[in-house]
């Protein structure tokens, strides 16, 4: 897939990306999600879709495009260091995920803006706040050519 702009995401572009690298035919996909091409066309225009539309169209993708939301939660929505809700405090019935997994993608995407100068390291920690170690060892580790 092509480069993911994780800050305005557009389901139904992704989508449509995705069937053309995998060369799937249209009645192939009506047959899967039970719909028609006008439906498909449609899903291709929409910027979201429902959830089991999303589900159905990852199964038989066989990528996970929940992930991308869940990326843009992790560089637009960091978790802080304070109880800003105090949930914490509160018991849920939800069940609770590690807010902070980074995904290859992810990491490419942030390396990617330092190396073309559009951040500094500064301010990708500021913004995103990602810890400064973290930041540094996805350099050692993958690396990039312009150290800001």
């Amino acid at each position: 897939m092509s480069k993911i702009d994780f800050k305005e995401i557009h389901l139904g572009s992704l989508i449509h990306q995705a069937i053309i690298e995998h060369n799937i035919e249209i009645s192939r996909i009506c047959n899967s999600l039970s719909c028609s091409e006008e439906d498909i066309r449609q899903m291709y225009e929409a910027k979201s879709l429902d959830t089991e539309i999303v589900l159905r169209w990852s199964k038989l993708l066989e990528y996970d495009f929940f992930r991308i939301y869940t990326q843009h939660l992790i560089l637009y929505a960091p978790q802080g260091n304070t109880n800003y809700n105090n949930l914490k405090e509160k018991k849920s019935l939800l069940p609770q995920f590690k807010k902070n997994v980074y995904t290859k993608e992810l990491i490419d995407f942030i390396l990617e803006r330092i190396e073309k100068g559009e951040m500094t390291k500064l301010q990708v920690i500021n913004e995103y706040k990602i810890p400064k170690t973290t930041l540094y060892k996805w350099i050692d580790k993958y690396g990039i050519l312009n150290s800001n």
